[in-house]
């Protein structure tokens, strides 16, 4: 496998870092689907985070991680901030807030392809309340109207009582981005490496795995399974030229399964087809995967089964 994503594999030493070696860590808040992950996998120069149209996608607080020759960035994915209607999102809103007060900079995103709304207020008055420096991030700057400083002066009265800088840029298409890496570098105070410099995640293989597997159910689903859907990874096995990966697909409903496998089981060929490509990506080898479906009633109703599957409240 790839040692560069997994640390019971890394052997690389963590150097010491040079004279004026700035590093820190930054927490990406902000509404669900507004680019969090996109920006973060951008940054990186490396798929670690899923992306999807769906919201609420990033569950787990996931770490990347960005060397330059002047700086290491350990980027915080958070989920995206928003009011629970489950355990599950009560877990997601507070793992998110844990974050915010656990780094030394937050990058406050926002969708600047529409005006500020009552969900970005929300997050502010959050962050308010902090002690760590924000810098507020105005997102799809690529996708803006014509006539956008109506849309920018929301933002900017928004944080009218604020001394934030503000720093524009789009995740997709990369405009801006150079800008707000500097602009963070430079937020941040003079440090260590944390990790060693080749890494880009602390995450283990397993867990960028499922996440991969789930992110083609959210593209390839309809609405109603996206945040019914829990991925664990039941077996891995290595020989010298095959990665074998056994998963299963946790949902709520019976009803769900028949979604999820398809008609002569071609919904899950599809899911199963295209998730092996990207595992195939993250570990540069060639991967036999195979899916199974499991109900697990209420699942996210139930604290031992949000632990169970990875989810539970962070220190």
């Amino acid at each position: 496998m790839n040692p560069e994503l997994n640390l019971d594999n890394q052997l690389t030493t963590i150097p010491i870092a040079p004279p004026g070696f700035k590093s820190g860590f930054v927490a990406i808040v902000g509404r669900p689907n507004v680019g969090k992950s996109t920006l973060m996998n951008h940054l990186i120069g490396q798929k670690i985070a899923i992306v999807s149209p769906v919201a609420q996608t990033t569950r787990n607080r996931l770490r990347g991680i960005l060397t330059t020759p002047e700086a290491q960035i350990i980027f915080v994915d958070t989920p995206g901030i928003h009011k629970p209607h489950h355990e599950l999102g009560k877990v997601l809103v507070q793992n998110a807030k844990t974050a915010i007060n656990s780094v030394d900079l937050v990058l406050f995103v926002v969708d600047a392809s529409t005006e500020a709304g009552t969900g970005d207020r929300f997050i502010l008055d959050i962050l308010k309340r902090i002690d760590t420096p924000v810098i507020l991030g105005l997102n799809k700057v690529d996708l803006q109207p014509s006539n956008y400083q109506f849309i920018d002066d929301t933002y900017a009265d928004l944080i009218a009582d604020t001394n934030w800088s503000t720093v524009k840029f789009s995740a997709t298409a990369g405009i801006g981005t150079e800008n707000l890496q500097q602009t963070l570098i430079n937020q941040l105070d003079t440090g260590p490496y944390y990790y060693p410099p080749d890494l880009v995640t602390d995450q283990p293989e397993r867990f960028i795995m499922a996440e991969l597997i789930r992110e083609q159910i959210l593209l390839h689903t309809r609405q109603e399974i996206p945040h019914s859907v829990a991925i664990t990874i039941e077996k891995i096995e290595e020989t010298a030229k095959l990665t074998k990966v056994n998963a299963a697909i946790n949902i709520e409903r019976s009803s769900q399964k028949g979604i999820i496998i398809g008609k002569k089981g071609s919904m899950l060929k599809t899911i199963g087809t295209a998730a092996r490509q990207q595992i195939q990506k993250l570990i540069s080898g060639k991967v036999h995967l195979e899916l199974f479906v499991k109900v697990e009633p209420k699942w996210r109703q139930s604290r031992l089964q949000l632990a169970e599957f990875g989810y539970q409240v962070e220190d």
